[in-house]
């Protein structure tokens, strides 16, 4: 399993707008097929500038993240810069996931 992070710093001019877009663009990666799971997080520090989030789509494997890397990723890439330009700054992180734990409760 792989996760692809995605972490973006919005300008505060335009959050409102770019929330609206990503609870919008998250269903587009899904469609690619490429990813199995999305989940949009707000990273939790105070800024002066902007707001701070965290989009970790899972892939199955490292060949679906290439596929989607091959396919998909520019034109989806390209969507945010046409709509907000140097308003949103990103940095991408792939993680491997080695094993998961959870608890449960009776």
């Amino acid at each position: 399993m792989i996760i692809y992070n995605v972490t973006s710093n919005i300008d505060k001019a335009v959050h409102d707008q770019w929330l609206v877009w990503i609870k919008e663009h998250i269903p587009q990666v899904l469609s690619t097929g490429c990813f199995t799971e999305a989940k949009l997080t707000k990273v939790l520090v105070e800024e002066d500038q902007g707001v701070t989030y965290s989009v970790q789509y899972r892939a199955k494997s490292r060949e679906d993240l290439e596929r989607y890397y091959s396919i998909y990723a520019d034109a989806l890439r390209n969507d945010a810069l046409k709509h907000f330009s140097d308003k949103v700054l990103s940095f991408r992180t792939e993680l491997e996931v080695i094993d998961e734990y959870s608890v449960t409760f009776d």
